[in-house]
């Protein structure tokens, strides 16, 4: 009877997903599956693929800031675009850090990150926020407001705090960038390798590794895409804004602060 009574439930379950609108609730759990998958393997490629986006971003609007006069529209464009992946970045962290400290048993036996690291989060949080918020206020209040000196003051000051904290926090992590790039490059060399020892004209396909093929490698794409159309359709958006700033109103307020703080 105890038995009887157990597999009613699973009956239950088996009849509906055989109905004509059971597939769909299924069909949509496994993509969803499929797009969140690969633990705490995923969660560090993401961060990893993220950071190195980054770098290349902050690279470019490291190029910016040495000719400011010339390349404000450019600074100002890609600071907006950096919205997107560092969203993204700070998200995929944090993720990190609540499995962590909710005690998920996959990121308790992959354990934190440095100890140092973890002491540097928060700084490197709070001056993300800082520099992004200011910069932001600072488009929208335009070169002529009475608030100008000091947001731009505190904007450039936490600018450069936050590029040192940065600088810190991707040394942190040379090891990880080092071990994914590390995996990639032998993904593609195994495949290279696959390829030239069958025969010619072989229409047999390529049995993926593991490593190239980690669950959930098109949810990460996907994350990293939207963060990118974001920011870029935000950056595109916000266009018309910039024309306070380039023009010779505040092409005067730059030069102000150039030789202000020099």
């Amino acid at each position: 009877m105890a038995n009887d009574v157990r597999a009613r439930p699973r009956a239950r379950r088996r009849a509906a997903s055989e109905l004509p609108g059971g597939a769909a609730p299924q069909a949509s759990r496994g993509l969803f599956r499929r797009l969140t998958a690969g633990g705490t393997e995923g969660n560090e490629r993401l961060t990893v693929i993220t950071g190195l986006l980054l770098i290349v971003l902050l690279a470019a609007l490291g190029i910016t800031i040495i000719n400011l006069g010339g390349l404000l529209w450019l600074h100002l464009f890609l600071g907006l675009l950096l919205i997107g992946p560092v969203a993204l970045k700070m998200a995929s962290a944090g993720y990190r850090f609540m499995r962590y400290y909710t005690h998920n048993r996959r990121y308790r036996v992959k354990g934190p990150p440095l100890p140092a690291l973890r002491l540097l989060a928060p700084l490197v949080v709070a001056l993300t926020a800082v520099v992004f918020i200011s910069g932001v206020v600072l488009l929208f209040i335009g070169p002529d407001s009475s608030l100008r000196s000091d947001v731009f003051l505190i904007h450039k000051v936490s600018f450069f705090g936050w590029l040192a904290v940065t600088a810190l926090h991707v040394l942190g992590h040379l090891p990880e960038i080092f071990r994914f790039l590390r995996i990639s490059n032998d993904s593609r060399a195994e495949m290279i390798a696959v390829r030239s020892s069958r025969p010619r004209g072989s229409a047999e396909p390529v049995e993926p590794s593991l490593a190239q093929h980690l669950p959930g490698g098109a949810g990460r794409w996907l994350s990293i895409s939207a963060a990118l159309v974001l920011g870029l359709v935000l950056a595109v958006v916000l266009i018309p804004q910039f024309s306070a700033w380039t023009g010779s109103a505040g092409a005067a307020v730059l030069h102000h602060h150039h030789h202000l703080h020099h």
